[in-house]
């Protein structure tokens, strides 16, 4: 069977804007078939956490020993003890002065027994803070805000013996301030860090 018998007219004809329109649309459909044939990116990964902030330097308390506190801080990688007692009173009082602290610190393995008192004002330049444990007097030397013992290891024995410790320190505003300290807990508070850091 010929053509011509199929199509009377002859083959149908295609119009120019079929034409046109079938070209645009092939185009677009190979697009569209290589967009489905490539694989998908990968998802992005979520952001990760932020490290958690380091709690290593954070003191933590041992215990509190009547009027003593002990604790533990890290300090260049170390494990530092102290024993702290804030001062029961002060007098005359300086105003604008801050906490008095004395302390007994355990550095381990080197430094034992370093004994301070934070004063709360900045001592003058040379000054020495009078101490008294009961019956032993000891001289402490200054810098900046601090006063510390010429030997911890007599201090420490002395505060072991006594019921209070008196600081007699130079007053910036003129005279002297005495400062007085409990030695209620001491004893408990010194064997506890004397635990946490022990001699090696």
């Amino acid at each position: 069977m010929t053509t011509r018998r199929l199509f009377a007219n002859g083959p149908p004809r295609i119009s120019h804007a079929m034409r046109a329109l079938s070209l645009l649309l092939i185009p677009a459909l190979c697009v569209s078939s290589l967009a489905l044939a490539q694989p998908k990116p990968a998802a992005k990964p979520a952001a990760a956490a932020p490290p958690a902030a380091s709690t290593s330097n954070t003191p933590k308390r041992i215990g509190k020993f009547e009027d003593w506190t002990a604790a533990t801080h890290v300090e260049a990688g170390q494990t530092v003890c102290y024993a702290f007692t804030t001062a029961q009173s002060s007098v005359p009082p300086v105003s604008g002065r801050g906490d008095v602290n004395l302390t007994v610190t355990q550095r381990p393995p080197a430094s034992r027994d370093a004994v301070a008192i934070s004063a709360g004002f900045v001592f003058p330049a040379t000054s020495v803070v009078a101490v008294q444990a009961d019956a032993v007097s000891m001289e402490f030397y200054t810098a900046q805000r601090s006063a510390f013992a010429r030997d911890g290891k007599v201090a420490v024995q002395a505060f072991l013996k006594s019921k209070q410790v008196l600081a007699r320190s130079p007053n910036p505003k003129g005279g002297t301030v005495t400062d007085q300290f409990s030695t209620k807990g001491f004893t408990a508070a010194y064997a506890a860090i004397n635990k946490a850091c022990p001699v090696k």
